[in-house]
């Protein structure tokens, strides 16, 4: 059994997670990758093939808002690669984006469960084996933890009790463990999802001048952060959320 590590990345196989996934592996990590669209998977585990690593992925068509679905991937990802060493809870979903009168209690239970009930059941079914190999957890929250659009309620406030979760997990988990969050701003990733949904992106100058470092962000951007927060060079850091967004949330803007 090889003794590199293995990171547990849910939503991995679009977007965000998927350059996440794709990062780690660059960096020596297996992946136990985890997400409800197989056939994007499927396209996930043929890069990695390509770049030569096809034992270095494990794929399991998983619905992070189960907690059945989630104990069943993580067994399969711990039965195939032999260890967990570190957690990246990526999976979200946004919207829907309607008025407070014409949210529905399925959708505001819907959004909960994927982006926030999904951090607690990965985190209980990998805990002994994080504990065991003194791991490190990243959860992916958002800008919207911090500033809102309107009608964005389901997805602001589960994004805002993720960092919530954060910290408290980091007190909790430690010292054995730790565990961060990462806010990205606007990130594009519609060159990150799977080939039949992929577009070439497109941005106005308005849109770069939005923030302060000239460009919107990469998923790239977020999956680098997310790799040093795992690593032991960040052994200090634990119960942060670490905001992604080019310095848009510090922009004053007045019209």
């Amino acid at each position: 059994m090889s003794s590199s590590k293995v990171a547990v990345v849910t939503g991995a196989a679009q977007g965000i997670g998927r350059a996440i996934c794709l990062d780690l592996l660059e960096r020596g990590y297996r992946i136990g990758a985890l997400d409800v669209d197989a056939e994007a998977g499927a396209e996930l585990a043929m890069e990695v093939s390509r770049r030569g690593s096809p034992s270095d992925i494990v794929f399991v068509t998983t619905d992070v808002g189960n907690e059945d679905s989630v104990n069943t991937a993580c067994s399969e990802v711990f039965a195939r690669l032999g260890r967990i060493d570190a957690v990246v809870n990526n999976a979200g979903v946004g919207g829907p984006w309607v008025k407070i009168e014409e949210l529905t209690a399925a959708d505001w239970h819907r959004v909960l469960a994927i982006n926030l009930d999904s951090i607690i059941y990965t985190t209980k079914c990998c805990i002994a084996e994080l504990r065991e190999r003194r791991g490190a957890i990243v959860n992916i929250a958002s800008t919207r933890a911090l500033m809102s659009e309107p009608n964005t309620f389901a997805y602001s406030a589960s994004k805002g009790a993720i960092v919530a979760l954060t910290h408290s997990l980091a007190v909790s988990l430690g010292p054995e463990i730790r565990v961060n969050a990462v806010s990205p701003g606007w990130i594009e990733v519609s060159d990150w999802k799977k080939t039949s949904n992929r577009k070439t992106p497109e941005h106005s100058d308005a849109d770069r001048a939005q923030h302060p470092v000239g460009r919107v962000g990469q998923p790239e951007d977020v999956a680098r952060l997310c790799a040093f927060l795992l690593s032991d060079a960040a052994g200090f850091i634990t119960g942060q959320n670490h905001v992604v967004d080019g310095g848009m949330t510090r922009k004053m803007i007045y019209v």
